[in-house]
């Protein structure tokens, strides 16, 4: 992918910053979160970020075929399904313990008719990474929380493969634009029934704008131009740098300090994810034909 002025930005530098941006937002929902709830907060997120979309990106809704309507759609109301129930899942559990348990969806992914052994080893040393992450000596979890992790992991895998196929046939930024219009349609009635006409306030607006942007508008874009020039399954590793990602986060911005196996954790997530993207470079320069597009 280039830009107007023929810069290329590699797709392993889309998925990071796709990855930053999304903890960034998710510090400023940690201050919206009390008030408005976990499925409000989500669903105003995907509202206000299909409207800046749409004022973006002026999508040509006419121009579309049969395929790419049904296509498009099922993305849509797979992104706003599988945020609407993470939110509902680190409501009830820890937000570490949401996301290593959401991680299981892209590690499966990843290991779908995978052939090579270093594969497995890069795998296995993420999911080895994730496992150290998790509190699994923690008692007293709530088992519908998990239980919605699992269920956002799911359907993690399924935003994944959707959005490699629809990359295909489809600009990014429409693409990413009509998406989040079906999932704004899905959420909507969601976040009315959990008050959130009557618990916003006007104060709220420039945090939920930016919060709009950082954790959906920006990363999913990126994240859908990435998945034109990478497989699947390197994506769904280099998303594992997503709990790492957050450990620095809480690290530098709320002082969260971890101890050393949790550390050990990050590192072994990190190492996987630049094993993977090393390894499956040659792979994706040979067989992805839009690669230069």
């Amino acid at each position: 992918m280039k830009n107007k002025k023929g810069i290329r930005f590699p797709a392993v530098v889309m998925v990071l910053l796709a990855i930053s941006s999304f903890q960034g937002g998710a510090a400023i929902a940690k201050g919206i979160f009390p008030v408005l709830g976990a499925a409000a907060t989500s669903s105003l997120r995907i509202v206000l970020s299909a409207i800046i979309l749409v004022l973006f990106n002026r999508p040509k809704l006419r121009s579309l075929s049969r395929a790419q309507w049904q296509l498009v759609a099922l993305y849509g109301l797979t992104l706003g399904t599988m945020n609407t129930i993470f939110y509902m899942a680190i409501a009830r559990i820890p937000l570490g313990l949401g996301v290593a348990i959401e991680f299981i969806g892209p590690l499966v992914l990843a290991l779908t008719g995978s052939k090579r052994i270093a594969d497995f080893l890069w795998v296995l040393l993420a999911a080895a990474g994730i496992a150290l992450i998790a509190p699994w000596s923690n008692k007293g979890l709530d088992i519908t929380g998990v239980l919605l992790a699992l269920l956002a992991g799911a359907l993690w895998a399924a935003y994944i493969v959707l959005g490699g196929r629809i990359s295909q046939i489809m600009d990014s930024g429409k693409a990413v634009t009509i998406g989040m219009i079906f999932a704004a349609i899905l959420v909507l009635p969601v976040a009315i029934g959990n008050g959130l006409l009557i618990n916003f306030k006007p104060t709220m607006i420039l945090p939920a704008i930016v919060l709009a942007l950082l954790s959906s508008a920006i990363p999913f874009t990126l994240e859908m131009q990435a998945l034109r020039r990478i497989p699947a399954k390197t994506f769904s590793i280099l998303m594992s740098l997503e709990p790492a990602v957050a450990a620095f986060s809480g690290l530098i911005f709320l002082q969260e300090h971890l101890s050393f196996h949790e550390w050990l954790a990050v590192g072994l997530v990190i190492i996987a994810s630049a094993g993977v993207t090393l390894s499956g470079r040659n792979n994706a320069h040979q067989a992805d034909p839009l690669k230069d597009i």
